[in-house]
């Protein structure tokens, strides 16, 4: 089956259950954004898992089960930069992202953020004048470079 028929068919069987991301991830003690890419198979769904999400998600048959148990694929079509809440997000790396590096070398020193032992959740709040607002966290291991010796 390729990527676009089983997320097609993770996401039918999510909307079937009528369950959101935010229950999913509370039932099964993971982040709402991790759960987003077990569906959209961008991360692999480990053992311990599995009975529950296939109780949470009947519709996620033996099929669908082995297929998120595998090593996903990460990748992404390149057309979807198009679509306007991805865009905003890739706008807002990129106009804060000289100042988000600046502020995370003065605060650490010289390295990066893991995206691989990395958390990302999704939260809404009201603002201060009683308007929904968005917080993204994004929660990474530092991983500072080193000098290459022999």
């Amino acid at each position: 089956m390729d990527k676009k028929e089983l997320v097609d068919k993770l996401l039918a069987a999510k909307d079937a259950s009528g369950k959101t991301y935010d229950e999913i991830a509370d039932a099964l003690g993971y982040c709402n954004v991790y759960v987003g890419q077990l569906f959209h198979a961008q991360a692999q769904l480990k053992e311990k898992a599995v009975s529950k999400i296939s109780k949470l998600v009947p519709g996620l048959n033996d099929e669908l089960l082995g297929e998120m148990q595998k090593c996903p694929m990460r990748s992404y079509d390149p057309s979807i930069i198009q679509e306007p809440n991805i865009y905003r997000m890739t706008e807002v790396c990129l106009h804060y992202g000289d100042s988000i590096k600046d502020v995370m070398n003065e605060i650490f020193g010289d390295g990066i953020m893991s995206a691989i032992d990395f958390k990302l959740t999704v939260h809404k709040v009201v603002g201060d004048k009683g308007e929904d607002r968005m917080v993204v966290t994004m929660n990474g291991k530092f991983l500072p470079h080193i000098e290459q010796s022999k």
